[in-house]
């Protein structure tokens, strides 16, 4: 039986860590399982335009020995030109799995029911689990351990701050969110991570304060406060956002040997000042290059793990 990779909260803390130990082995030798998708093509569907998920799906699947099919926006254009449920048969007649950037995280559901091949979520408006998923592994590299830790999320309760949650909950990892009002993480996640948070050990909490959020906190971790198709917003944003840059002011209340991290695209004078993402606590482009390491990781997971 197929398995798609859609949210984090579908995964045990186990295969997580599975997960996590194959990022890190392949990391040390890229070339394990170089023939596991040989023979088979995977189809990129991006609605969004992307630099780090593209090319690490697409050099990973390459490493694997498989070819990746790249569909942008002119290529397939989901529920408009055609219904997204025959997308996904038709897709999975051609193709041994599909790696997905919408929108709207509904393309993804609809794609993950119709295909009978694995469906990896590259991104909605509700989640970004691979890029969570390696961030956690560039935390457990820096620290060499994730419970325990404090990781200080300021900025936008989107996406990304969603999976997150979804991610430090099941591996233990202390997530202090700190918010502008009004731009809080999605209630039912956030409800989820405090309710896993009472057996997994580990604290999601909330705030508006990123400097109590920042306090003595091992990992800064900050986002894009205007995401692709919030361009008209901008004026709006940079104004709630006011107070909640990551400046040296910021940096210096978190944890002497603290890591900051940031999953790029980023605006150096908006979320992050340049002295602090391109300084010495900055893991921005290691993070970067582990998404390469992780993508491979999570399709071997989906492809050889046994899956009821």
């Amino acid at each position: 039986m197929k398995r798609d990779f859609i949210s984090l909260k579908d995964f045990t803390t186990q295969d997580i860590d599975v997960i996590l130990s194959l990022a890190s082995q392949l990391k040390k030798d890229p070339r394990q399982a170089s023939d596991l998708l040989r023979g088979k093509s995977i189809a990129l569907i991006f609605q969004k335009p992307s630099n780090r998920t593209r090319v690490s799906f697409e050099t990973g699947i390459f490493q694997l020995g498989g070819n990746a099919i790249y569909l942008g926006p002119d290529d397939i254009d989901l529920g408009k030109r055609e219904p997204t449920a025959d997308v996904a048969r038709t897709l999975s007649r051609y193709v041994g799995g599909i790696v997905a950037r919408v929108f709207s995280h509904q393309d993804i559901l609809d794609l993950a029911k119709y295909a009978t091949v694995p469906v990896i979520n590259g991104l909605s408006d509700l989640s970004h689990p691979c890029q969570a998923m390696t961030d956690i592994f560039t935390v457990q590299e820096k620290f060499g351990k994730l419970k325990g830790l404090k990781m200080a999320y300021i900025g936008d309760g989107n996406n990304m701050c969603n999976s997150l949650i979804m991610a430090s909950v099941k591996v233990g990892l202390d997530l202090h969110i700190a918010t502008p009002k009004g731009y809080d993480p999605d209630p039912a996640v956030f409800e989820f991570g405090q309710e896993l948070a009472k057996t997994s050990g580990a604290t999601i909490a909330m705030t508006h304060s990123p400097q109590e959020a920042a306090k003595g906190a091992q990992v800064i971790y900050t986002d894009t406060w205007v995401s692709m198709g919030q361009e008209e917003e901008t004026a709006e944003r940079l104004k709630d956002f006011a107070g909640f840059q990551i400046d040296d002011k910021i940096a210096a209340l978190a944890d002497k040997d603290h890591i900051f991290m940031h999953c790029l695209p980023a605006h150096r004078g908006q979320e992050v000042t340049q002295s602090v993402i391109d300084g010495p606590h900055s893991v921005i482009f290691d993070e970067a290059e582990n998404r390469l390491h992780m993508q491979k990781a999570i399709m071997i997971f989906l492809y050889t793990s046994k899956h009821e």
